[in-house]
């Protein structure tokens, strides 16, 4: 019984909307009240309640080497002592998009923002501004934060609370966004067709996470880039998740396809509010100063996020042997729930691509937003609160990547696994 977090969710609907900031927060998909979190150390949460848990959340990605890691901790520390903010330039931001700049194919210019809704958002408008056109085509099932254009057929928490479409979005906004079928080149060609010489730029979640985590099929992406060179369109990555996770150039470094644009959330910051957009210098000039397409924030590029950022991405330059360890436990991740599901002969289908990885409970192989929501949700929730029960933490839906930190050990991994087998049999005893 988690009395502390019961009180507190109490509280807060007083106050908050819903009683959490953020809907991914909330328990709607599952069922009961959030879990209030008082700290953490590498792998490992620990509630108001003082009750344990293995963490598959990661702050849904950036704490990639764990929470509470000690070179972070101190450049937060040190960088406070001097200022929390300024609000003019500071060396730190510069050194930030030196190294981004090394370890991303394709940026040659990058903008500190305040979030991966901000930096998505600021990606779109400065393609309209580049192009001179105004649609945008994005893929169902993809979240790309809560600005007007992305809440079309959106992933994630739309998803989860079964609003694919958000109220307040107006009409001439949702006629300027266009859907096409994740990995479904032909979904897109008809696009291009229909509104030929109209579309400013194409957003994706190279690899999905905010309808469970699904990788491109083969040829996909280098499809998408093709046809944004044949079409005069701005290609976008949207790497909130992807980027610094699934390789150390992100997802356009494993797939060897280079966007135009590419979108950063908060592993730009180690987890602190903060988040990025980047890429070709021509594209990016347009942005005032030197152009005329207006974006600003007073904590863009704020001191402790850059400092939290640069010490955990230089930890990931210097050594890449993190990606090579994350491969590692995440294969033996997979391995272990798939004995696990097939020992209980529970339909199942496993995605992983690097540390990002889902269970769909569905007989489907999942490669899309339809054959997504083949799970069986009921089978879900139940899983989900056995696995809490049991001390491990995933994020509470079932259109949500897992995310592996490199602080997880073996041990921790085979108590996972292990609760994966008690949960599975809770599960089915109770929704039979």
């Amino acid at each position: 019984m988690q009395e502390k977090s019961e009180k507190l969710f109490k509280r807060a609907q007083k106050f908050i909307p819903g009683g959490v900031n953020s809907p991914a927060r909330a328990f709607n998909a599952v069922g009961g009240s959030p879990v209030f979190f008082d700290q953490a150390d590498g792998s490992i949460l620990i509630d108001v309640d003082g009750k344990q848990y293995i963490d598959y959340v990661g702050s849904w990605g950036p704490m990639i080497l764990g929470h509470a890691y000690e070179p972070v901790i101190e450049a937060v520390q040190e960088t406070a002592a001097k200022s929390t903010s300024f609000g003019a330039p500071t060396e730190i931001e510069v050194k930030m998009a030196e190294l981004v700049k090394k370890m991303v194919p394709g940026v040659d210019k990058i903008r500190m923002v305040n979030s991966g809704t901000e930096a998505c958002m600021s990606a779109i408008r400065v393609a309209r501004g580049y192009t001179g056109k105004d649609k945008v085509i994005k893929f169902e099932g993809n979240y790309h934060g809560h600005g007007d254009s992305f809440l079309i057929n959106a992933g994630s928490g739309a998803l989860t609370l079964g609003t694919p479409s958000s109220p307040g979005v107006t009409e001439g906004t949702a006629k300027d966004t266009l859907t096409a079928s994740f990995n479904d080149l032909n979904s897109v060609k008809k696009l291009l067709k229909e509104y030929e010489g109209e579309v400013a730029a194409i957003i994706i979640e190279p690899v999905t996470g905010n309808m469970g985590c699904i990788p491109p099929e083969e040829g996909f992406l280098a499809g998408l880039r093709e046809l944004c060179d044949a079409h005069d369109v701005v290609l976008i990555f949207d790497e909130v998740m992807t980027g610094f996770r699934v390789a150390k150039g992100g997802a356009q470094q494993r797939y060897g396809v280079t966007a135009d644009l590419v979108t950063y959330g908060k592993i730009i910051g180690a987890g602190l509010p903060v988040g990025a957009f980047g890429g070709k210098q021509e594209i990016m000039d347009v942005v005032s100063p030197v152009g005329d397409v207006y974006q600003a924030g007073t904590l863009s590029g704020n001191p402790l996020a850059m400092a939290a950022g640069y010490a955990l991405l230089s930890e990931l330059h210097k050594n890449p042997r993190h990606y090579d360890q994350l491969e590692e436990k995440t294969t033996y991740l997979y391995t272990g729930l798939k004995e696990v599901f097939a020992d209980h002969e529970v339909p199942a289908t496993i995605n992983r691509v690097g540390s990002m990885i889902s269970v769909f409970f569905t007989e489907q192989e999942v490669v899309d937003f339809e054959t997504a929501n083949t799970t069986d949700q009921e089978f879900f929730k139940a899983y989900f609160h056995a696995m809490l029960e049991n001390g491990i933490y995933l994020p509470p839906s079932p259109f949500e990547a897992l995310f592996l930190a490199n602080s997880l050990t073996q041990e921790l991994l085979d108590e996972t696994i292990e609760a994966a087998d008690k949960s599975v049999q809770h599960a089915l005893e109770t929704t039979k």
